[in-house]
């Protein structure tokens, strides 16, 4: 029996519970510059009752605020610039959109969608050099499985394609690829509080509820992404207007794989596209191995495209262009940065935990405090020990 046979004969045995985030972690931590500009506004009740955050609408055309919220973005991001350029010797505008896929390299999460998108940018700014583009970084972080040799040839084409774009002198620096080496939590904890854009762009209904959006969203970036995971719920909470939201639903998805999908109808059918995808087959980003990424274009031509990366291509494009367009609007772009903040409140891990004690294990909450490590337990001895506990810096160690 599978899972869903199982759901079907006791479907009062299964809950779904929306995952959840610490906002100690990854607000007050990582992002103390934000945190602090919060609190001045509504207080610090927010940071143990994430629900408070709502209370930033009230703010939202506030003209302060929204200047001291672009400057912590701004000074988040000239941190990584720094970083970047004695890391990877990759000279970054500050200025530039910041646009982060942080995530497992996986087929169905599509960071090749990315990188297609990358590859149309690039066509662009060579063949209209003298065009007003919106410049950008885009950032990748994430590992793939130590047997997936699909996902490491989409890192190496990444990789490759962005070699092509940093060292094209014609796109300058209104175009950056960089791949971070070792993504980790320390790493995550430097990237997201200086993220514009989240990529969350997986195929709808492969997603299960993934926590990267939610810590990106928590810290003011806007989010471009499918019907998919926590991505709905995100929607319904911040509201279509300040979400990028394109690609097929799930019922479009089943629809489309019962018509019969052919992705080389879309190969025809997109000029762009097809392009793209040539350059990758004739060795453009690879000429010291023109062949070396023939598995990736047999993955999307010959053998169908399972994740329907050609299928979504058109609309993650129209898309990405709205978000050019917002971006330019820098005080219209901050409003939405603050109105996604403001909703990210039911995306607490304290909730979810919350939720799992009321529904499922049905215990009451408790407000006793524990006593810290230096001063034992109850019921402990330490006769004539003396007991050394090195306490870290913690910014407000009253939570």
């Amino acid at each position: 029996m599978r899972f869903k046979d199982f759901y079907e004969l006791n479907p009062e045995k299964f809950q779904n519970k929306t995952n959840g985030i610490t906002p100690r972690r990854w607000i007050l931590l990582c992002n103390p510059d934000l945190s602090d500009a919060i609190a001045s506004k509504i207080g610090e009740s927010w940071i143990t009752n994430l629900s408070q955050l709502s209370q930033l609408r009230n703010f939202v055309n506030d003209e302060q605020f929204i200047q001291d919220v672009q400057r912590i973005k701004l000074e988040n991001k000239q941190r990584l610039v720094e970083m970047f350029k004695d890391e990877y010797n990759v000279n970054v505008n500050p200025a530039s959109m910041f646009d982060v896929q942080i995530k497992r390299i996986h087929e169905y999460k599509r960071q090749l969608l990315n990188c297609l998108h990358i590859i149309t940018l690039y066509n662009r700014i060579k063949d209209n050099p003298d065009a007003q583009t919106v410049p950008r970084t885009i950032i990748f972080g994430g590992k793939a499985a130590p047997g997936y040799l699909t996902a490491k040839l989409i890192i190496k084409l990444i990789c490759n394609v962005g070699r092509t774009v940093n060292n094209d002198p014609v796109v300058g620096d209104r175009l950056k690829v960089i791949f971070l080496e070792n993504y980790r939590v320390s790493l995550a904890e430097k990237i997201i509080p200086a993220v514009d854009l989240s990529e969350q762009i997986s195929l709808a209904g492969l997603e299960a509820s993934g926590t990267g959006n939610m810590k990106m969203m928590l810290n003011g970036a806007l989010t471009i992404g499918t019907l998919d995971g926590a991505n709905v719920e995100m929607d319904e909470e911040v509201g279509r207007d300040n979400i990028f939201i394109f690609g097929m639903t799930v019922d479009d998805v089943d629809a489309l794989r019962k018509k019969g999908y052919k992705s080389k109808e879309f190969y025809d059918r997109e000029p762009e596209l097809k392009r793209a995808l040539d350059q990758i087959r004739d060795g453009f980003f690879s000429p010291e191995d023109p062949n070396i990424f023939a598995d990736i274009i047999k993955h999307l031509l010959d053998w169908n495209d399972h994740y329907m990366l050609l299928a979504d291509y058109a609309e993650y494009v129209k898309a990405q262009e709205r978000v050019d367009q917002l971006y330019k609007n820098q005080t219209e772009w901050t409003k939405k940065c603050i109105l996604n903040i403001a909703a990210s409140g039911k995306f607490s891990s304290d909730r979810t935990i919350a939720e799992y004690a009321k529904e499922i294990w049905g215990v009451a909450p408790s407000d006793k405090k524990l006593p810290a490590p230096e001063e034992g337990r109850p019921g402990m001895k330490h006769e004539g020990e003396k007991i050394e506990v090195t306490q870290p810096h913690v910014r407000r160690q009253d939570y």
